[in-house]
C-alpha cells in the first residue's frame, strides 16, 4: 500500500543542512497496524506528516497505492489525501465553533457526499462510538477523552483506507487511552491500515509491527504481535 524510498527531510543551516529524516526506506502492506517509536526529536511526527501529505518539502519517492505522491502537485496530493487518509491529531483539532455533529459532517461535505447519505453516516458513527448524547455539544463542553473519541470518529467517518495517528492517547488518562486503542484495533481487524506514532509500548502492543527512528534514521524494525519486550527502551 505504501512504499517509501530514500525519503529525506532537511533544513538549510548556513552553508550546510540539518537533517530531520535520512534515507528512509519503508514498505507498508494493506491491513497492517504499525507503530513508529523512538525518542523525542527522532523524526516520528515528521514522517507521519509526510505520509499524510501535510509536509511537502521533502525528497525521495513516496508511493501510495501505486500513486507516485512525489510526482503529484499540491492539488492532486490533496485529492489523494481526501480519498485515502484519516488523520488523528494529538491535540484533537476539532473546530470549536461547530457541534460534534457538525465536526463529523464536515469531512463528508468535502467529499461531496449527498446530504441524506451524510446524515445516515453521521448517525452510524455517533452510535458506533457511543457519543449520540454528545452530538449537539461543542468541543469545549467535552472531556479530553470525549474530544479524542470525536476526533477518531471524524477521521474514520469517510471510511479511509489508511488512518494516521500522532500520539492519539498522549493527553488522556489510561482508561481513555485503552478505549481509543480498542477502537483502533477494531478498525484494523475490519481491514483499515493504521500507522501510529507512540511513546507507549502498551499502545504499540495493539499493532503487528514496530519501526524505530533515532536521529532521523530508521534503526530497527520489529515484526509480530507481542513484541513489547523486544522494543523496551524505545520510548
Amino acid at each position: 500500500m505504501i512504499k517509501l524510498r530514500n525519503v529525506e527531510k532537511f533544513f538549510a543551516q548556513g552553508v550546510g543542512r540539518s537533517y530531520v529524516l535520512r534515507q528512509i526506506d519503508l514498505d507498508v502492506r494493506e491491513g497492517e497496524f504499525i507503530s513508529i517509536m523512538g525518542p523525542s526529536g527522532a523524526g516520528k511526527s515528521t514522517l507521519l506528516s509526510i505520509l499524510g501529505m501535510f509536509d511537502t518539502s521533502w525528497t525521495g519517492e513516496y508511493w501510495l497505492d501505486s500513486q507516485p505522491v512525489h510526482q503529484l502537485d499540491r492539488k492532486k496530493r490533496g485529492e489523494l489525501n481526501k480519498e485515502y487518509i484519516g488523520f488523528v491529531f494529538q491535540s484533537y483539532h476539532l473546530l470549536d465553533h461547530m457541534s460534534v455533529y457538525e465536526n463529523l459532517d464536515l469531512p463528508l461535505s468535502y467529499k461531496d457526499v449527498k446530504k441524506s447519505d451524510r446524515q445516515s453516516m453521521v448517525a452510524d458513527v455517533l452510535d458506533r462510538f457511543h457519543i449520540v448524547g454528545k452530538k449537539d455539544l461543542f468541543p469545549n463542553q467535552l472531556s479530553g477523552g470525549q474530544q479524542q473519541l470525536v476526533a477518531v470518529a471524524r477521521a474514520v467517518i469517510a471510511r479511509p483506507k489508511l488512518i494516521l495517528a500522532d500520539e492519539p492517547t498522549g493527553n488522556l488518562h489510561s482508561a481513555q487511552g485503552r478505549e481509543i486503542m480498542e477502537v483502533f484495533k477494531r478498525l484494523n481487524d475490519e481491514g483499515t491500515t493504521i500507522i501510529q506514532v507512540t511513546h507507549s509500548e502498551t499502545n504499540a502492543g495493539y499493532g503487528n509491527r514496530v519501526i524505530e527512528l533515532a536521529d532521523g534514521w530508521l534503526v530497527k524494525k520489529e515484526e509480530g504481535r507481542g513484541h513489547r519486550d523486544e522494543v523496551a527502551g524505545a520510548a
